[in-house]
């Protein structure tokens, strides 16, 4: 399921950039994009694997993992909602003696394909998450998937149970997630647990102050339009970053940086310039907005004030542009929008 992830991310990269709020995605293309073009086509577009899914990455399962039960195997979550961008919880419990046996987890979605589901379960002996095997589902957008991974717990009994530490997330959009648990013990039996739903979620993200395509002058004004990510799920986002990119080519002559004047507006300092760098091997730029919170807690709201202009010595062939926005928690990237316009003036 990892490596289909990962073909989705790289048609991403390519021209498709998810949009939306947490009622509805809408699909848009993204800039122009070139595959390992540098930092800046990363801010436009999904990665495949947020880097909390690195092994050993610190994050140690917690003994509340599991939850108290009666029945021989349990699969629990600890969260109704499952934010993108965010790992969540869970765990499969035995209460029972298991030998040599397989877990079996068959997911089922709406909103969102099961090829875009990440699943890891951690090896205490080697202090890290490892990816579960799975079958990848049928279609170009299946809604059913399958994950399986071994276990041992010869000891396992009511008093004594054995959990199994997992992690989710889903990388692409906002649904829902069902999860069917079930465990073969090796001598013939098929134990189930009862299923658990989750809602995928994002914050609300949404851009005003732009509309169409405007023009701008070169040497004239600057065209103002705010962002706004308000965190409407039930967990907090520690990393929130906003990013800002922008690629324009003409017959003879790209924008470079020094063609364009961006500017965010900061409480108590008023407008301050947004260093643009250039994208590398392509020619694109892009900045890292200044931070408004680098912790978005439930029901926080951040604002983004920017103004972008067009130097009076742009070249006279780029006579339309491509820029956008894209906000993330770390290198998971949940919201992504174009914003094209057009140059004119001598």
């Amino acid at each position: 399921m990892r490596k289909t992830a990962r073909s989705a991310a790289v048609a991403l990269t390519a021209g498709i950039v998810l949009a939306g709020t947490v009622a509805a995605a809408q699909a848009a293309p993204a800039a122009p994009a070139t595959p390992e073009c540098g930092p800046l086509r990363a801010a436009a577009a999904h990665r495949a694997v947020p880097a909390a899914a690195a092994p050993g990455d610190g994050q140690v399962p917690e003994a509340s993992y599991a939850a108290t039960s009666a029945r021989k195997v349990s699969f629990t979550v600890a969260n109704a909602q499952a934010p993108i961008g965010l790992w969540s919880k869970a765990a499969l419990t035995l209460r029972t003696p298991v030998a040599k046996g397989t877990v079996r987890l068959d997911l089922a979605s709406r909103g969102f394909s099961t090829d875009s589901v990440t699943v890891q379960r951690y090896v205490p002996a080697k202090h890290t998450w490892v990816d579960l095997d799975s079958r990848p589902g049928s279609g170009s957008w299946p809604h059913r998937g399958t994950l399986t991974f071994p276990v041992s717990a010869k000891d396992a009994s009511p008093r004594h149970p054995h959990s199994v530490a997992l992690r989710f997330q889903d990388l692409d959009r906002p649904g829902r997630l069902t999860v069917n648990a079930s465990v073969t013990d090796g001598h013939g039996r098929t134990l189930r647990a009862p299923a658990r739903t989750v809602i995928a979620t994002r914050p609300q993200v949404s851009v005003s102050g732009w509309q169409g395509t405007p023009s701008l002058a070169r040497g004239g004004a600057a065209q103002t339009f705010t962002l706004k990510v308000r965190n409407t799920t039930n967990r907090t986002y520690p990393a929130l970053n906003v990013n800002y990119f922008a690629y324009g080519a003409g017959k003879q002559h790209a924008l470079t940086p020094k063609d364009l004047l961006l500017q965010q507006y900061r409480p108590g300092r008023g407008w301050e310039k947004v260093n643009l760098t250039a994208g590398g091997c392509d020619p694109g730029m892009g900045a890292a907005l200044r931070p408004g919170k680098r912790a978005l807690a439930p029901g926080a709201t951040a604002v983004y004030r920017l103004r972008l202009s067009v130097a009076k010595s742009a070249p006279r062939d780029v006579v339309r542009a491509d820029s956008g926005v894209s906000v993330n928690n770390g290198d998971q990237s949940f919201f992504s929008r174009r914003l094209l316009f057009a140059i004119h003036g001598k």
